[in-house]
């Protein structure tokens, strides 16, 4: 493989500029007029509009998978077939963190059936750690592509190869999913006597 380093700069400069200005709505942003399903798909592709032009999948959010995690019991029912404010927040906590984690360990973190000033309180604090983690993962790229965006700001982890950051990015998403799933797997345990620990509110 071989690549243009100026327009491998372009690309990465331009996602950057977009990632430091995406937020998630704010749940009183979120309509909360009982959408039927196709308005829905829409709504979440406006929502969740993180790929670049050429990268951008039509179908990565479908009325199949949505009814799937209703079947499933991953998210609340609709309302004679309208969508909600709840619903759609389930859905962009879904859609947002299926890349990092399995869809039954998200149903772990925002189980279904929670009441909705309960979910309101997740969702808050799951939109304000997106931004947060959004910031942190723009600063991590700087910093691994230092030497192909030109800038000062390197790390012994920093590559002028696309190639190696491509694997860099690759890893460090692998181990990040690892480190989820095993900090997930213990949830109620007490390490130190082989009990349980009490949820907290809200979990």
């Amino acid at each position: 493989m071989s690549f243009d380093k100026a327009l491998v700069a372009g690309k990465l400069r331009r996602w950057e500029t977009y990632l430091k200005h995406y937020r998630l709505p704010d749940w009183e942003q979120i309509p909360d007029l009982g959408l039927y399903m196709e308005q829905v798909i829409v709504l979440l592709r406006q929502y969740l509009d993180y790929l670049p032009p050429e990268l951008k999948d039509e179908e990565f959010i479908t009325a199949a998978a949505i009814n799937n995690y209703v079947r499933t019991k991953i998210m609340p029912e609709p309302i004679k077939k309208r969508y909600y404010r709840i619903h759609i927040a389930y859905l962009l906590v879904i859609c947002t963190m299926k890349q990092g984690l399995s869809i039954a360990l998200i149903q772990k973190l925002l189980p279904a059936g929670l009441p909705e000033d309960q979910v309101r309180t997740i969702y808050d604090s799951y939109a304000e750690r997106h931004a947060l983690a959004a910031s942190f993962f723009i600063e991590t790229v700087r910093g691994v592509a230092g030497p192909i965006l030109d800038h000062e700001e390197t790390t012994p982890f920093s590559t002028g190869r696309t190639e190696e950051l491509i694997i860099s990015a690759a890893i460090i998403g692998g181990l990040s999913r690892l480190l989820a799933e095993k900090l997930m797997l213990l949830a109620d345990k007490d390490l130190a006597t082989g009990g349980t620990i009490e949820k907290l509110p809200g979990k």
